[in-house]
């Protein structure tokens, strides 16, 4: 038996024992858990799960030991994974500080920063929010305006940012300031982390979307003290963090975006055999976005299997998002098409459908607009010469 066929008894022995059968099986909107010193977990099977999962590391399992995680190396993470998408494991922690802020912090934080911040994140017992958007700097994010004045150790915080995903219920941010207002706009920001959102000055609302949801926030920084040791990377040089990270976002959205749930299933089901058959515009708008979809999931497939051999996406996570956020916006306004009238339900069984549609549509701005990502595939992937 090779070392990696012993590795992947071990993970699916363990996986067996240890993953409660309630966190088994196909994830919904409660399944998640967010973690964080305000969080209420949905039962005893799902503290158990991160307790068991953030033991080994397995919350974080590439990154190093030292700093609380796994330790794995991208093959034995991509082993972790296909023995827990086997059974069908829910994900143990949903984490900006994984996805983001931590491949962040192990590239740029100083080995304090590390220590500190890094295993409470494996533990889930620190949730993050990021602060990057403002009222007039969306897209275009170098012109924001939030500032951060240097008085001897400490960084004075005034501005705000807005869209940020449960900013009203994380424990700490990190976040985008400008530092140097005299310098070009690219140059003069600084990455800052605000790593307790209760201390004086900080105040974040919750913004209430059309769907009814409100998961988004916009955070208030009215001279709000930070101490100079939270800088992450060089004074004025935030934007290299910023873009390093964005490639993490990209990829995050991209991946989690794509709903899996096939189509052609849900019509057969709502209109009957009879019906669709006919229907053959409809059949055929059906079949081409399910095999859009199988397109893309070979596509994750491919960039799983980079990532596990330590080849990074760069540009690449535009391609993923791009195609993930269109495709989740044309497979709800379809799954609409299908159900007719009740599509449009917002109440009863049905309202789902309705809810998802609405909640599909800002993921084409966030993280970056799709024609922005349009415009970083055409320069960055394709080699595309400006206009």
């Amino acid at each position: 038996m090779s070392d990696g066929d012993s590795f992947r008894t071990e993970v699916r022995s363990w996986l067996e024992y240890n993953c409660p059968i309630e966190k088994r099986g196909p994830m919904n909107e409660t399944d998640h858990c967010f973690g964080g010193r305000r969080w209420r977990f949905k039962d005893d099977a799902q503290r158990l799960w991160l307790e068991r999962m953030s033991s080994r590391g397995w919350t974080a399992p590439e990154w190093p030991r030292q700093y609380g995680g796994g330790g794995l190396s991208p093959v034995e993470a991509q082993v972790l994974r296909e023995e827990m998408s086997r059974i069908q494991a829910h994900s143990p922690l949903t984490s900006l500080g994984i996805w983001m802020l931590g491949p962040a912090l192990l590239r740029f934080g100083t080995e304090e920063q590390k220590q500190k911040y890094l295993p409470p994140i494996v533990r889930g017992e620190v949730r993050w929010c990021q602060g990057y958007s403002e009222p007039n700097a969306g897209s275009d994010l170098v012109s924001l305006q939030t500032r951060a004045e240097l008085i001897g150790e400490e960084f004075v915080i005034n501005g705000a940012k807005i869209w940020t995903s449960y900013g009203h219920l994380s424990d700490a941010i990190f976040c985008l300031v400008r530092t140097d207002p005299s310098k070009p706009r690219h140059e003069g920001i600084s990455f800052l982390l605000i790593d307790d959102m209760t201390v004086p000055g900080v105040v974040a609302s919750p913004l209430k979307l059309l769907s009814g949801a409100e998961h988004f926030s916009q955070v208030f920084f009215d001279d709000v003290h930070v101490s100079h040791d939270n800088l992450v990377g060089v004074l004025n040089r935030g934007w290299d963090v910023a873009k390093y990270l964005l490639l993490f976002e990209r990829a995050m959205i991209g991946g989690r975006t794509a709903d899996t749930t096939r189509l052609p299933a849900i019509a057969v089901k709502h209109m009957g055999r009879d019906a669709l058959r006919a229907e053959p515009m409809l059949r055929a708008k059906i079949i081409e976005l399910d095999m859009e979809l199988a397109a893309f999931e070979a596509m994750v497939e491919r960039y799983d299997d980079e990532a596990a051999a330590g080849i990074m996406p760069g540009a690449k996570s535009s391609m993923l998002k791009y195609w993930a956020t269109e495709l989740a916006v044309r497979r709800h306004e379809l799954t609409v098409s299908v159900m007719g009238i009740d599509g449009i339900n917002l109440d009863g069984d049905s309202g789902k459908v309705a809810l998802n549609w609405l909640a599909a549509l800002p993921n084409r701005i966030g993280g970056g607009t799709s024609e922005i990502q349009l415009n970083v595939i055409a320069k960055r992937v394709l080699e595309l010469p400006g206009a």
